[in-house]
């Protein structure tokens, strides 16, 4: 009987001073995860080395210089060595252009790969927005960096623990700008990528819920008229093409109502609105408010020609370079990256 090949899966570095090394490292020590994909860190090979003694790991380092190279074996974390870190330099929790530079460098190998079929998905560990805007790249993120990359004009982020699952309209931006943004065009597209995604997933006829703007959803434009003007009507279209949508919810009430299972995904209308509901459900913290307890789910762009997903947290400076670090949301993105790479293949 042939061996079954198993699909790579890229994995992002993230900015070296922050936890990212950390928690990819003890995220491939699941066997769970590596029966299933064949993961290779995009990243450097030095400070890989230096990750798997912050995590007290017993795994070895399998510096390549291609994909093709990284070896079928558990034992062995391949990392396709971008040789971009200045070791001795490296200070954690610090902001610092070179593991700026370096972050924006492993995304964009990353992603050519994705683009080549090389790699059957992408799955990206944290940046710093600070980091990479010092070392010359101006993007507020993940998201905006890899619909550049992928000349994607049509996208949005997701975020998700378990089954609540979140998109957003808008994202990093002020609230006032987020109000201008808010329009019917912008509004429909967000509810068509959900409800593409939620099929991806193998939900036959995805429930999604729209969150109104203002409170209580504009009360009928007496607390704006957004929801008049722009939201109802890309509900409406959407309906029209037979898709199960609701709203616009109040936002108050329409996570609740995906928490008890009314809905597939809700779509938020900015990036506060979202993530403090997934936040919610997905963090804790342990007694006393100074360490987390709990970090899990994932973060997606929806809409890129390649699969990408992510951790939902940031480099977490403070405990960087300790030991400490909680790798379940990089876990979870391994998962979910998996899931959606075999199913397309």
């Amino acid at each position: 009987m042939r061996k079954k090949v198993k699909v790579p899966i890229a994995i992002t570095m993230g900015d070296a001073a922050g936890i990212g090394p950390e928690i990819i490292v003890k995220a491939l020590e699941r066997k769970d995860l590596r029966r299933k994909a064949l993961p290779i860190v995009v990243g450097d090979a030095g400070t890989m080395e230096q990750a798997l003694s912050i995590a007290k790991s017993n795994l070895k380092i399998q510096p390549v210089t291609e994909v093709e190279q990284a070896k079928d074996d558990p034992a062995l974390i391949p990392v396709l060595d971008l040789k971009n870190i200045d070791l001795p330099r490296l200070k954690h929790g610090r902001v610092d252009p070179m593991p700026g530079k370096a972050a924006v460098e492993y995304i964009q190998k990353a992603v050519a790969l994705a683009m080549e079929g090389r790699v059957g998905a992408v799955v990206t560990a944290p940046i710093h927005k600070e980091a990479i805007n010092k070392a010359g790249f101006h993007y507020a993120g993940h998201t905006e960096l890899l619909s550049h990359l992928t000349g994607t004009k049509e996208y949005c982020m997701l975020l998700a623990h378990g089954d609540f699952r979140v998109s957003h309209v808008t994202t990093h931006a002020s609230m006032r700008n987020c109000c201008d943004r808010i329009k019917k065009e912008r509004v429909f597209t967000v509810i068509r990528l959900t409800h593409e995604f939620l099929r991806q997933l193998g939900i036959e006829n995805p429930r999604i819920g729209v969150a109104g703007l203002n409170p209580h959803s504009g009360e009928d434009g007496l607390f704006g008229d957004e929801e008049k003007k722009e939201i109802i009507p890309a509900i409406e279209e959407a309906r029209g093409k037979g898709w199960n949508v609701e709203g616009p919810v109040p936002p108050d009430t329409v996570f609740t109502k995906m928490k008890g299972k009314q809905y597939d995904a809700v779509v938020a209308m900015y990036h506060d609105q979202g993530h403090i509901a997934v936040k919610l459900v997905g963090f804790s913290m342990k007694p006393g408010g100074k360490e987390w307890d709990k970090m899990s789910g994932i973060n997606m762009t929806l809409g890129l020609p390649i699969i990408r997903t992510s951790v939902d947290h940031g480099v977490a400076f403070g405990k960087a370079g300790e030991g400490r670090a909680n790798p379940q949301s990089m876990v979870d993105a391994i998962k979910l990256a998996i899931q959606l790479a075999r199913q397309k293949k």
